[in-house]
């Protein structure tokens, strides 16, 4: 989850569960459904979520083999969890950018809005407090000790969001498409009980994606065969009833024809996965990242939870000097409040000029109009990419559409293969 804030929007991915192993370390690895806040399977299908891009998503989580679906909204992606006994489900930001798995709970002291009911860990029989002893407690870095000996945390996103409560291990039950139940006990979360930033009433927390200890991802790794995880989300306004895909495990690495791959690079923060961008091509014509010809490595770093992509105030003033200078159109004055600061009226889809992303190590990844252009308004397409005054951007969700992107974090490898999103 990046710094800048762009609205809540919300998707909602329900990954639809599969048969996990009983003994960990044996299992390949399972896949889920990502599924549409607007799909006629939401719980939210009925509400209205025209709101702007925000940097959030969700997804519900499902489990079977080897692949899962994930289903967009407007920017956004939600997962859904079951957690306690009886299992409570949980509707949370699916998030590459953080680690921690949360929701809120009651009692709340300083709490969000939200539509569903909060999660109560007393009417639970399998949630236990995290003891400040426990080696979790300082996994993210700010556990502290209260005066009845629990782990207290407090985790934010570099934005007006943050989460207080204490840290616990609970059981998390995961349903097949068949109507199994699999659970896996002793996942550590965060029982949130101050919470506070711009989520809007369907987002019960957030499901942290990202590479540290506490992550969904690192603690399936060992259930799963391995700390590798994929994706294949769905472009912005697609049919809301199409699932997205996400798959954890050993079968969820991507081969075949027309793959690429980039080297994660490793940073003091685990949690963000770093890669290099070396320049963009607009058509024939390449924009260096940098105007000295100097690229850092690791200048920006992957992000499903952030909508566009992010990139540095100059790069990004070259880039779309170039971008503007190959469309045969007049801009549309006025959308910088939408933060979108480069738009075209257009009754059809716009018909801009092919991007390449230039990665460390040779990976070219070719982005169409329809990941780089998309409507925030009826027949309007604004640039899906905003600027930033650091020196590192963030690539976000339009930038990663029609993509299966895999991730193997034992070899710090990020895969990206070209995919119709909608037949996967």
């Amino acid at each position: 989850m990046a710094a800048a804030d762009f609205g809540a929007v919300t998707i909602l991915f329900v990954l639809i569960a599969c048969h996990l192993a009983a003994s960990a370390g044996v299992n390949s690895g399972f896949s889920a459904n990502l599924i549409h806040r607007d799909s006629p399977n939401s719980p939210f299908s009925s509400k209205s979520f025209n709101k702007a891009f925000g940097r959030r998503r969700s997804m519900r989580p499902v489990f079977y083999p080897n692949s899962a679906q994930v289903r967009r909204d407007k920017g956004q992606y939600l997962m859904k969890l079951s957690i306690g006994n009886p299992p409570f489900d949980v509707y949370g930001i699916a998030d590459t950018g953080s680690d921690l798995v949360w929701t809120q709970c009651v009692p709340c002291h300083g709490c969000y809005k939200q539509l569903n009911a909060k999660f109560d860990p007393d009417k639970s029989s399998t949630y236990s407090d995290l003891p400040c002893d426990a080696q979790e407690c300082h996994a993210i870095g700010t556990g502290t000790c209260s005066p009845q000996h629990t782990c207290n945390y407090t985790y934010g996103y570099g934005g007006a969001e943050l989460t207080q409560g204490v840290l616990a291990k609970e059981t998390i039950t995961i349903t097949s498409t068949s109507g199994e139940a699999t659970s896996l006990k002793d996942i550590v979360f965060g029982c949130g009980h101050n919470n506070t930033g711009t989520f809007n009433e369907n987002e019960m927390g957030i499901v942290g994606l990202g590479g540290g200890a506490l992550s969904l991802v690192s603690q399936l790794g060992p259930l799963v065969g391995g700390h590798k995880f994929s994706f294949c989300l769905m472009p912005f306004h697609t049919d809301p009833s199409i699932e997205s895909k996400i798959s954890f495990g050993e079968a969820s690495l991507v081969s075949g024809e027309g793959v690429v791959s980039t080297p994660l690079v490793s940073k003091e923060d685990k949690t963000p996965y770093f890669v290099t961008v070396e320049g963009i091509s607009v058509g024939d014509k390449l924009v260096p990242f940098s105007s000295s010809g100097n690229v850092s490595k690791g200048n920006m770093f992957m992000d499903t939870g952030t909508p566009p992509t992010l990139i540095p105030q100059d790069f990004y003033d070259r880039l779309v000097a170039e971008v503007k200078s190959q469309i045969p159109m007049t801009p549309v004055e006025n959308y910088s409040s939408s933060g979108f600061q480069l738009c075209y009226k257009s009754k059809t889809n716009l018909k801009g000029p092919i991007l390449t992303v230039h990665f460390q190590g040779g990976a070219g990844v070719r982005l169409l109009p329809k990941q780089t252009f998309i409507p925030p308004r009826e027949e309007v397409f604004c640039f899906a990419m905003q600027n930033v005054t650091s020196d590192g951007g963030v690539y976000g969700n339009f930038a990663q559409s029609d993509f299966f992107i895999s991730y193997d974090l034992e070899s710090s490898v990020v895969f990206f293969k070209p995919t119709d999103c909608t037949k996967e």
